[in-house]
C-alpha cells in the first residue's frame, strides 16, 4: 500500500498535498496496490472529496493538538500509522514540513529515502527514483531496495490530476506523545498568496532601485493573481520582508511562471527558482546571467516594461 501524508495549515489541506495524492495514486496504480492517505489533526475540507484525486482511503488522527505542526510529534505518529497500515511506500510533499519529517520517518522505519523526486519511479527493474542534484544542474537516478520506501516529491513536478473515485474515511487511534515545545503566539502574513503554494510569482531585484518603486511589481502580481518575491540583496536591504526572499538560502519555489525583474541571476538565486516551468527575465542589461536560464527575455527598462505589460494584461481581461 502507498501511504500519502496529507499536509494541512489553518485546518485546510495544502495544494502541495493534492499533488502528492495524485502522485501517490499513480504510483499505487503502477505497483498494483491501494492509495491511502494519513491526515493528522482536524480540517474544514470535505475529506470524502479527496477521492477525486485518486485517494481510496483516508486514515485520520483527529486530535486538535495536531493542528499545530511539531516535527518530533508528527514523526512518531506517522511512524506508528505507517506500521499500523502496513505501508510499503510513503509519499510526502517536498515542502517545509515534508523536509522536516520525511527523513526522520524513514530512519524510524529503516526505509530508503529519496527527497525531491521529480517523476514517478521506474519499477521495471527495481525501484529507481530520479531527482535533480547540484542545484538543478544534473539528474541522479537512485535505486531504493529496502522493504519500505519513502519519497518526497518536488512541488509542481507532477501536477494535480482529477479522476473519478470515492474516498473512504477511517478514524485512527494512536497515542500522541507530549510535545517538547509549546506554541504561544502565531504571527501570520495576511492577504498574500504563500510563495510555496503559488503557481505564478513576480520577483524583483536591485534593479528596482528602492522600496518606493515596488508598486510596479505589486501591480503586475495583482493582475496576474501572483505572489510577490525578491532576491536576497533586496531582503537584506530591508526593501522587502525576508519571507519573500527566494533563492538557495531563502524560499525555493517551482511555479508555472516565474517573472524576474531587475535580477541579475546569481547562481544562489537560480538554485531557488530553476524548477519553475517557465522563467521570464526582464532586465536592461543584455549580459545579465539570468537570460541564459530564461525561457523568454525582455531587454528593457523595468519602469517602462512593467506598466506596459500590466496594462496589456488588464486590457486582455476586460
Amino acid at each position: 500500500m502507498v501511504l500519502i501524508y496529507i499536509d494541512q495549515a489553518d485546518q485546510q489541506i495544502k495544494k502541495s498535498s493534492l499533488e502528492a495524492i495524485s502522485y501517490g495514486a499513480a504510483l499505487a496504480k503502477q505497483l498494483g496496490v491501494t492509495a491511502e492517505g494519513i491526515l493528522l489533526g482536524t480540517v474544514t475540507d470535505d475529506l470524502a472529496s479527496l477521492g477525486k484525486y485518486g485517494l481510496q482511503k483516508l486514515h485520520q488522527v483527529a486530535d486538535a493538538s495536531l493542528n499545530h505542526f511539531d516535527a518530533k510529534v508528527f514523526t512518531q505518529v506517522l511512524t506508528e500509522a505507517a506500521k499500523a497500515a502496513n505501508a510499503s511506500v510513503l509519499v510526502f510533499a517536498h515542502n517545509l514540513n515534508g523536509k522536516a519529517i520525511a527523513p526522520a520517518v524513514a530512519v524510524k522505519l529503516h526505509a530508503g529515502i529519496v527527497t525531491g523526486a521529480n517523476s514517478l519511479p521506474d519499477t521495471s527493474n527495481g525501484f529507481t527514483v530520479t531527482k535533480t542534484v547540484f542545484s538543478g544542474k544534473a539528474f541522479a537516478q537512485i535505486n531504493i531496495d529496502t522493504p519500505i520506501k519513502v519519497i518526497s516529491i518536488n512541488q509542481n513536478c507532477f501536477g494535480v490530476h482529477l479522476q473519478e473515485g470515492a474516498c473512504a474515511l477511517e478514524a485512527l487511534s494512536i497515542a500522541i506523545p507530549a510535545a517538547s515545545t509549546k506554541v504561544t503566539t502565531t504571527h501570520k502574513v495576511e492577504g498574500e498568496i504563500p510563495l510555496t503554494e503559488a503557481n505564478l510569482v513576480v520577483s524583483g531585484g536591485r534593479g528596482l532601485k528602492g522600496p518606493e518603486n515596488w508598486g510596479i511589481i505589486e501591480d503586475l502580481a495583482k493582475v496576474l493573481g501572483a505572489a510577490t518575491a525578491c532576491s536576497r540583496p533586496v531582503s537584506d536591504s530591508d526593501w522587502r520582508p525576508h519571507h519573500e526572499h527566494v533563492g538557495q538560502t531563502g524560499v525555493q519555489v517551482a511555479p508555472n511562471l516565474y517573472i524576474a525583474v531587475g535580477i541579475s541571476g546569481a547562481i544562489q538565486h537560480l538554485a531557488g527558482v530553476n524548477r519553475s516551468k517557465t522563467i521570464v527575465v526582464i532586465n536592461k542589461d543584455p549580459e545579465a546571467p539570468f537570460f541564459k536560464a530564461a525561457d523568454y527575455g525582455i531587454v528593457g527598462d523595468a519602469f517602462e516594461v512593467l506598466p506596459a505589460l500590466t496594462a496589456a494584461i488588464q486590457k486582455s481581461k476586460a
